[in-house]
């Protein structure tokens, strides 16, 4: 538990006392690897946004329709996160402010902003198809 908070604040001081560029690509790496994730799920029986749903509700097996919306969430995610990621990489050739407010804060707002846009949807989905 200790390491991983240890590990944010040595990358940090590192960026913050050098000009270390190779920093700047973490926060596109990282929307990468999490895109190959969900991208790669998609050509397997389940995606992972299914696998997730198998586990909140307790393993058992969704229905159908479940399966499908679930699918197509994976695929938003999907435009999300290429897009997240193309931006991402675009601030390291930006200046620091411009690669530190969009990394630092307007990524993290736009993935907010999925997430709970995708809640609402959810909620309106299981209330309309009784699931």
């Amino acid at each position: 538990m200790i390491f991983p908070v240890l590990f944010t604040f040595v990358v940090i001081g590192i960026f913050h006392f050098t000009n270390f560029i190779a920093l700047k690509f973490y926060p596109a790496l990282i929307n990468l690897l999490i895109f190959f994730i969900f991208f790669s799920s998609i050509f397997t029986k389940e995606t992972i946004i299914q696998k997730f749903a198998k586990i909140m509700e307790g393993g058992k097996e969704l229905p159908e329709i479940v399966k499908q919306y679930t699918r197509n969430l994976t695929y938003v995610w999907c435009v999300f996160l290429i897009f997240n990621f193309l931006v991402s990489f675009a601030t390291i050739f930006m200046s620091s402010k411009v690669w530190t407010i969009y990394n630092g804060c307007v990524s993290y707002l736009l993935t907010g902003m999925v997430f709970g846009v995708e809640y609402i949807i959810r909620l309106i989905f299981k209330r309309r198809h009784n699931v």
